[in-house]
């Protein structure tokens, strides 16, 4: 049993849990979903998690192996529980552990609670590197922790967009993921390319977003287009030429992982596991997070520099078809269940 939020929550676990489901491993180990979450209001949150328990309680007899995703304090409380029923009934256990901040999370007052999750399970799975060295560094849990990470999208349609001169960022528009550093950055050279927008897809602070680009002098070269998905989703990242995400703590960012799907060049930060497999001026532009000239300066590079572009451009369809391909991550995921299923 995969416990998870919901199907149609907007966010990075759902994308995962939904990629993991095309996997040869999801019908030869018969997974089912179990929804534990939904964004929404309280009594739809309260009737998803009661409705998601009944049915886990329902099948564990049965099941062989529990895989719980979970992130931040209010997954791990919930997905304690989950944990508590699979040890009762001796069940092999997974924790996919998708957190970007380790503050808030194994290093802050939740710590005990993700101490008991990560020490009950049999295989602790994280988004990269860094994260396992996080995690071991505070529980000591050796072996027991592995790397998998996040895979690419393959649901990319045949319809067809012309480019557009546009930097286009995707994921929800907060200070994390620093969407105010973006049209600082932007407003720098703006008027040197009057022809280029900068694009924010994604649900937030929308309009203090829109504020701060009146306010910056680019308000007619900036675009909110909300939350996307589909078919605006795979409109917008095909008519961009460039990605960037200017985040200051991720997991593994699946924004990135959709850029590199669709082959755009991209700019971004080196945190979360963007390290394990980043090389700056080669596979992708970095800066430091916060560093707003630095990243005005990539951005103009990015622009102005075709050739730079379509070099990027390359290597990330290279990251999406090897290291982050779904058909990979799928395998990985399929070796876990086998091991544990022995």
């Amino acid at each position: 049993m995969v416990v998870a939020t919901s199907r149609k929550t907007r966010g990075g676990i759902t994308s995962v849990v939904k990629a993991h489901e095309t996997g040869e491993q999801w019908k030869k180990y018969h997974c089912r979903w179990i929804e534990t979450h939904i964004d929404r209001g309280a009594v739809c949150k309260l009737f998803y998690l009661i409705r998601g328990l009944l049915t886990y309680i329902f099948f564990l007899p049965t099941c062989a192996i529990v895989h719980i995703h979970t992130s931040e304090p209010p997954s791990a409380l919930r997905k304690s529980m989950f944990m508590l029923l699979a040890k009762l009934f001796r069940k092999k256990t997974i924790v996919h552990f998708h957190s970007f901040s380790p503050e808030t999370t194994i290093n802050g007052k939740f710590k005990k609670v993700y101490h008991y999750l990560f020490t009950n399970a049999d295989v602790v799975i994280v988004l990269s590197e860094l994260w396992k060295k996080y995690v071991n560094d505070t529980f000591e849990l050796g072996d027991k922790v592995r790397v998998v990470y996040n895979p690419c999208t393959a649901d990319i349609s045949t319809q067809k967009y012309d480019k557009k001169k546009q930097i286009l960022y995707a994921g929800t528009v907060n200070a994390r993921k620093g969407y105010g550093d973006m049209i600082k950055a932007f407003a720098k050279i703006a008027s040197d390319f009057p022809d280029w927008q900068i694009v924010f897809a994604g649900n937030g602070e929308v309009e203090q977003g829109m504020k701060l680009a009146s306010e910056s002098g680019i308000k007619s070269q900036t675009v909110f287009l909300g939350w996307v998905s589909g078919v605006t989703k795979d409109k917008a990242f095909k008519e961009a030429t460039i990605f960037c995400l200017p985040s200051y703590a991720e997991g593994f960012p699946m924004s990135v992982l959709d850029a590199w799907s669709y082959g755009l060049p991209v700019i971004t930060t080196p945190v979360g596991g963007i390290p394990d497999v980043a090389q700056d001026d080669t596979n992708m532009l970095l800066f430091n997070p916060g560093d707003v000239n630095m990243l005005a300066k990539q951005m103009k590079r990015m622009i102005v520099d075709n050739s730079l572009r379509d070099k990027i451009s390359k290597q990330s369809t290279l990251l999406a078809s090897t290291t982050f391909n779904i058909n990979t991550i799928n395998k990985e995921i399929g070796k876990i269940y086998k091991e544990l299923c022995k």
